[in-house]
Parts: structure tokens; C-alpha cells; sequence
């Protein structure tokens, strides 16, 4: 695995508690969670004041945090989430409070919560409006790592009371990405591409943690050098993939399939020639929540490296 400071990974990742009106920011959470991990107190915003309770009625903006929630143990305290909250199968019956990027202001305050979990891409005027009516807020933004990702998952357990099952959690689901690193830590390292978006193309570069599938699966992604973005055809084949893994939201109706089909036309990439483009749902891949990152990487694993993972890892 990749060697990351941890003081880097928390330095690069800040997140927010917001306690209503008057707004009390942690803007310093290298500090928050080293703190915590050293004296085990909860969570305290940037003047040394604890939140009032542990928080027992919960909505979450962002899938994410819900299947976080979940996996915690805490899904009992959901009381609200968003449409693209779909997994796991219990948060589909949650009262929706709108989408990721629109929420229903009036809808979400009518549920009583004493804490909604924000992500990148609630709206700042939403944000604002939520404030007004001395909503308590956690603020949660994308993470660049896989590392990144179980600092986050952490700092939720944290806020919710559970900071020793978090921890737990994590520490398994690492033995659980190292034990699938050694099976390919001797493997060459086939070059792999990883296409997020259709119409125009998008792929993943270096700086989201999705590139971390392919460097812990034992590849080496092709656009590493470069960030996430918009590329064509013509570049994809200069750089000559082995593999091509299609990760595109709507594949439910037929778009990734439609895709896989118009890559069979570049019979020069290495991917076509040997039938390595595969599939991925990508709620599945798309989510950085630390338990659907390892059901995710067993399967690109299996697409960079088949008929070398143990059967038990399958």
C-alpha cells in the first residue's frame, strides 16, 4: 500500500461541525482527531465546547454518509437521506429530503434533526438556510484516498459515540485491502484505464480515491500524471490500455453496455484485443465508504489480475 503520513492525509482532508447559530467551526481537524485518539473525549468545534448530546436523529445529504451510518451500527438513528441514498437496501425507506445537490429546506427542518451530515455538494445557500433554523451540521467533502476515507469513516464513529466500533471496523477492512495487495504484490502491473463518464469520455486521473482501485488492484492507471477529466478516443488509444474498466452512473439503462459496445471499434488497444473491458456498477465503485471500497476492489482486482485472487476472496 501507497505510505501515507497520517498528518498529511488529515492535513490535505479539513471537516466541519457547525452547532447553529452562533456558527462554531473545526477547520483544524489534524488537531480534532489526534486529540481524540490520544484522550478518547467526543468531538469538540474550535472553542473546546462539546456538542450538547450524542446526536440520536440524523439526516444525511450524501450516500456516503448514509451507508457509513449503516455500517456503524446506526442506522436506527437515519431519520432522513436523499434519493440517490440506495444502499444499502434499508436506507430506501428512509423519508427523502430531496437530492444530493437540492434539499427540501422545510421537509428536512420538519424532521427534527440534531445533526445533518453535508457533503461537497450540498449548496452553500442551502447551507446557509439550514444555519438559520440552528440545524447542527457535519460537513463531509469528497476524499482524494482510500486513506482519506477511513479518516472520515473514524471521525463520523466519533461524532456518533462509537469512535471504538469505527475504529474496529477500519482496522478490518485494512487487513482486508492488505491481504488483497499481497496476491498481486508480485504480479506485473497491467496499465488500466478507468471511464467514469460517456458522452463526452471521462476518466479517472491521479486525484480521486477511485485511482486507488487500480494502485492497490496492482495496476498502473494510465492517467496517474494527470486529474480526473475529460479526454478523447485517440488519447486512450496513444496511451494503449490492458485493461478498461467501465464505471459510469445510468448503466441500469443500458449506457455502460452501450459503451463496452463502442469500445470494441478500437481493435488496436490492448483492452479490446483481449477482452479485458469490463463493467462495475458504480454505486458500488463510486462510493468511498470503506466497506463498498473493498467489495469494489475485489472486483477490479479480478479485472487487472484474474485467476489470481483465492477463491475466498472472490
Amino acid at each position: 500500500m501507497k505510505s501515507e503520513n497520517v498528518l498529511t492525509v488529515l492535513d490535505n482532508w479539513r471537516g466541519r461541525i457547525e452547532c447553529g447559530p452562533p456558527v462554531c467551526q473545526v477547520t483544524c481537524i489534524r488537531i480534532l482527531v489526534l486529540f481524540s485518539l490520544v484522550f478518547g473525549v467526543f468531538p469538540s468545534d474550535s472553542f473546546g465546547e462539546q456538542l450538547p448530546a450524542v446526536p440520536q436523529r440524523i439526516v444525511s445529504l450524501g450516500p456516503v454518509n448514509t451507508e457509513n451510518l449503516y455500517l456503524l451500527g446506526a442506522g436506527d438513528r437515519l431519520v432522513g437521506n436523499t434519493m440517490y441514498c440506495v444502499r444499502p437496501e434499508q436506507a430506501k425507506t428512509v423519508k427523502k429530503v430531496g437530492s444530493v445537490m437540492q434539499v427540501n429546506i422545510e421537509k428536512l427542518v420538519s424532521l427534527e434533526p440534531d445533526l445533518v451530515l453535508t457533503t461537497g455538494l450540498t449548496q452553500p445557500m442551502q447551507l446557509e438556510s439550514l444555519r438559520k433554523f440552528g440545524v447542527t451540521l457535519a460537513h463531509f467533502e469528497q476524499p482524494s484516498s482510500f486513506a482519506q476515507s477511513c479518516v472520515q469513516f473514524i471521525e463520523l464513529g466519533r461524532l456518533l459515540g462509537l469512535e471504538e466500533r469505527a475504529g474496529g471496523i477500519i482496522a478490518q477492512i485494512r487487513q482486508q485491502v492488505s491481504s488483497l495487495g499481497a496476491q498481486v504484490s508480485d504480479r506485473s502491473k497491467p496499465s488500466v484505464l478507468l471511464q467514469i463518464g460517456a458522452n463526452p469520455l471521462y476518466v479517472t486521473g491521479g486525484d480521486t480515491f477511485l485511482s486507488d482501485y487500480i494502485r492497490l488492484g496492482g495496476g498502473r492507471n494510465v492517467m496517474e500524471q494527470r486529474n480526473s477529466g475529460r479526454i478523447d478516443y485517440e488519447e486512450v488509444v496513444a496511451v494503449n490500455p490492458d485493461v478498461i474498466i467501465i464505471a459510469i452512473m445510468g448503466s441500469e439503462t443500458g449506457v455502460a453496455g452501450q459503451e463496452l459496445e463502442k469500445w470494441q471499434k478500437f481493435v488496436t488497444v490492448n483492452a479490446v484485443k483481449t477482452g479485458r473491458v469490463h463493467i462495475i456498477d458504480p454505486n458500488l465503485a463510486c462510493s468511498p465508504s470503506p466497506a463498498t471500497f473493498t467489495q469494489a476492489l475485489r472486483l477490479i482486482t479480478g479485472f487487472i489480475h484474474p485467476n489470481t485472487l483465492r477463491e475466498t476472496e472472490q
